[in-house]
């Protein structure tokens, strides 16, 4: 398949810039992925469509203020957006100046701390900080980095409603939102229900919104992000298929974390980078179910949740979203894929 099939029209109406008031109020488009039937519920009804048998795996990941602000020791205008934690005072980074900065030069940012660049490889720097406990720091001075769509700066609230009520591992730059969804007194009642749950950690990296290029689909090369899969994730999941209970992947993350720790045919123990890129004809191996947010046009998820379902289904279902104003994106609805 090519890029350009998995593009739809959507209303910038429809591109959800803030969150609603509750976590579960949001709508939901269940969806038959085996025939394309469709059906408006509201995300708090997902209670009602799991079973005691079934295992609901999230992606643990939080969210770091991974957006910085400063200039260089000419005096322009600098904005990092860090991409990995390396060490204590390490990142890889994009930097955004009106003029690349050279190797070997200095920054200076919020709070008058100084970052050397260091190298620059495939389009991200290598920096280093003059001060460890680079977490800290962060909380300090550092911004929500709210994904480009949102036409806004970040607020307050985002700091916890861009974050998942799970959230315990620092490391993404985006919130792997199909979790935002879920509020403790959900998560609660989905345990008093008999639903067990398991938690894998995939650190969502900015490369998660850049475009694919190419429309020939084979010559894409997908950005690598840490996947954490522990041996607890994989009894849960065992435990799950001997009861005949189905495996709910929470959001696009945790279907790449399964998936790649899936790659010998059975689910392993599985720790590192990962590539994997899912695209129509791929054979799922671990996840039965998933519970996603609305996908940009074009993007590479638009292409996971096709390649789960089939491309002129989940085309069908999001232009049925569209014509009943869902809220798209990452503080918009959710869809659910059975």
């Amino acid at each position: 398949m090519k890029l350009s099939d998995f593009d739809y029209d959507l209303p910038q109406k429809l591109i959800a810039q803030a969150p609603l008031e509750e976590r579960t109020a949001s709508r939901l488009l269940v969806m038959d992925r085996h025939n394309g039937d469709i059906h408006d519920q509201h995300f708090s009804d997902i209670l009602g469509l799991i079973k005691p048998e079934d295992l609901l795996v999230f992606n643990n990941t939080k969210v770091i203020p991974a957006r910085l602000y400063g200039r260089k020791q000419t005096g322009g205008k600098v904005e990092l957006l860090l991409e990995r934690l390396i060490t204590e005072n390490q990142a890889l980074a994009h930097i955004k100046a009106n003029k690349a900065p050279k190797i070997g030069s200095m920054l200076i940012l919020d709070g008058d701390v100084q970052v050397e660049v260091i190298e620059k490889n495939a389009g991200l720097y290598t920096i280093k900080f003059n001060c460890n406990m680079l977490l800290d720091y962060l909380d300090q001075y550092g911004h929500i980095p709210l994904p480009p769509y949102i036409n806004r700066e970040d607020k307050a609230e985002d700091k916890a409603r861009y974050q998942t009520v799970f959230a315990k591992h620092p490391g993404a730059v985006a919130a792997p939102t199909a979790g935002l969804h879920f509020d403790t007194n959900l998560l609660n009642r989905i345990t008093d229900k008999g639903v067990k749950t398991a938690y894998v950690t995939l650190h969502v990296g900015a490369g998660t919104f850049q475009p694919v290029r190419n429309n020939d689909l084979s010559k894409h090369i997908m950005h690598a992000e840490y996947v954490d899969v522990p041996q607890t994730v994989v009894d849960a999941v065992t435990d799950c298929r001997k009861r005949g209970g189905k495996v709910f992947a929470v959001g696009t993350t945790s279907v790449r974390s399964l998936e790649a720790a899936s790659q010998t045919g059975n689910l392993c123990r599985f720790s590192g980078d990962t590539r994997l890129f899912i695209t129509p004809g791929y054979a799922f191996k671990s996840v039965d179910a998933i519970v996603t947010n609305f996908h940009l046009p074009l993007s590479t998820l638009l292409m996971l949740v096709s390649a789960f379902s089939s491309q002129k289904d989940i085309l069908a279902a999001y232009n049925h979203a569209v014509n009943n104003e869902y809220r798209f994106f990452s503080y918009g609805d959710a869809m659910l894929l059975i």
